[in-house]
């Protein structure tokens, strides 16, 4: 007769001897592991396979394009506003906003792009963000980690790291960048058209986030209005890790945080409501 007591531990399936019971949740438990390594791969073999150089093309192309983009913005800019190095100057701006912008456009895709994965009991939604989250926050810090070690070592720069910031802006970019592409997957799912919207929408933030410029540079209107802009935070920690007489007083990490995690919190319930919905009608 089954027990009454709604607290007691549930009956041992008949048959199963009591050995197998742990091992079978043991094996259960890595379930989720292995089907987001797997995806990994899967990504990494679909978008770098079929190029020449594969994945190591994957590093080189963003590490020839800012290399591009700062030799050209060193021409213009003589004198960066921090230190004597326009490239190391352009390069901790660029980095943490291009980490931030690849694990968006990533994560946007995230459903579209494992859609007939996730077809199958086994791979989740969660799974197929994540899944992209860790390959390109991947991508993104071995591209930073090429290109200051090549400006450390090809030019003098004279800066004294202090990795402490250096991974804070990283991780603030990173989670920020999951927060942001985890929205724009729900409403992408929900309204297609989003996706363009969000294309014009966001091409300011280029000029908006103090890759070009410091925050202490610019009038107190600006100011006020920018500080609301968490990339302006994130690029400010990252230059206070490599120019030790910034202090970068502006800057709150707690608001970044925050901020990421409550937008990651409501899309996240929203796709556990709708990614059914989303994945029948895409």
């Amino acid at each position: 007769m089954p027990s009454s007591d709604p607290f007691s531990p549930p009956a041992q399936p008949a048959g199963v001897p009591p050995a197998m019971i742990p091992q079978r949740i043991r094996t259960r438990s890595f379930a989720s592991f292995r089907t987001i390594f797997a995806l990994i791969l899967r990504e990494m073999s679909t978008r770098y396979g079929q190029s020449p150089g594969g994945y190591v093309w994957a590093i080189l192309e963003p590490l020839g394009g800012v290399l591009m983009l700062a030799f050209g913005f060193s021409l213009l800019i003589h004198h960066p506003a921090l230190g004597t190095s326009f490239m190391l100057f352009y390069a901790t701006g660029f980095l943490p906003f291009s980490l931030y912008q690849s694990i968006l456009n990533a994560v946007s895709r995230a459903l579209s792009f494992s859609k007939p994965l996730l077809m199958y009991p086994a791979v989740t939604w969660m799974d197929a963000l994540i899944a992209r989250a860790v390959l390109n926050t991947l991508t993104g810090v071995m591209v930073a980690y090429l290109l200051l070690t090549g400006i450390f070592f090809f030019s003098d720069t004279k800066s004294v790291l202090d990795f402490g910031p250096i991974l804070l802006a990283i991780s603030m970019a990173s989670l920020f960048g999951i927060s942001v592409g985890s929205f724009n997957c729900f409403l992408i799912g929900v309204f297609p058209a989003w996706e363009l919207i969000w294309s014009i929408l966001s091409r300011p933030l280029f000029l908006m986030s103090g890759i070009l410029f410091i925050y202490e540079d610019l009038p107190r209107l600006l100011q006020d209005i920018l500080w609301y802009n968490p990339l302006l935070h994130v690029v400010g920690e990252m230059r206070r890790g490599f120019y030790p007489m910034y202090s970068a007083d502006y800057v709150s990490a707690p608001y970044v945080i925050l901020l990421s995690l409550l937008l990651l919190a409501f899309s996240f319930v929203m796709l556990q409501r709708y990614h059914r919905d989303i994945l029948n009608e895409n």
